[in-house]
């Protein structure tokens, strides 16, 4: 087919939009104004930042996402965190630094259930003993709540000690046999830690690097 024999079928269209194909744009204009105005009164997103949007001793639940390592007599553990906190209830989720799941342990006043990769479950009265079966070391969740923070929640006993920087957000604190060093990712005074430097006088080393925060969390749900 030539391009001759084809300019007979396009001049027999006519040159002006017919008059349902102009209600059909009409229509189609309505619907993108209101689909605008709708994501304008969208709820704001989650805080997933490292600023909280309430002063961080007020803060009662988060979720973080981040990476971890575990040094404690010799055996290294490293890997990937996924920590809900609200309350009591608790649900971290650690995993490979590749991102395959390890564990994932549940937690509220009516005891811990811990579910590893393989589908076996341990039940126990708290996480910390859980923690130990699959770390070698019973991490003191209560105590990281606070630390987490950066909060001088728990300082009151002869020995602990809290320093702080020129934002006002702490910097170091002991904690019993506990030192813990912080780092931020920015200068806001409202900035939640990025980093944890986590020391025990018996030799323990934990590291957490933190790359994400939501404030508040979803609500996790306990045993």
């Amino acid at each position: 087919m030539t391009v001759a024999s084809l300019a007979p079928s396009l001049s027999a269209h006519p040159s002006h939009p017919s008059g349902s194909l102009l209600k059909i744009l009409r229509l189609a204009v309505i619907a993108f104004a209101l689909l605008l105005n709708a994501c304008s009164t969208l709820p704001p997103a989650e805080n997933r930042g490292t600023t909280a949007l309430a002063a961080p001793e007020h803060l009662d639940g988060f979720t973080i996402y981040g990476r971890f390592s575990l040094t404690h007599e010799g055996k290294n553990h490293v890997g990937r965190v996924n920590w809900r906190h609200d309350g009591p209830h608790d649900v971290l989720i650690l995993s490979s630094p590749l991102g395959q799941a390890l564990a994932e342990v549940v937690s509220g006043p009516s005891g811990a259930r811990m579910t590893q990769a393989d589908g076996h479950v341990l039940v126990a009265d708290n996480a910390e003993q859980l923690l130990e079966t699959l770390l070698g070391y019973p991490l003191p969740l209560d105590k990281l709540v606070v630390w987490l923070r950066g909060v001088n929640r728990g300082i009151n006993r002869s020995g602990d000690a809290l320093t702080y920087d020129a934002s006002g957000r702490v910097l170091s604190r002991q904690d019993q046999a506990w030192r813990i060093d912080y780092e931020y990712d920015d200068d806001h005074a409202q900035s939640l830690p990025a980093r944890l430097f986590i020391d025990r006088a018996d030799g323990l080393r934990l590291r957490l690097r933190i790359e994400q925060w939501e404030t508040p969390p979803s609500r996790p749900v306990g045993p």
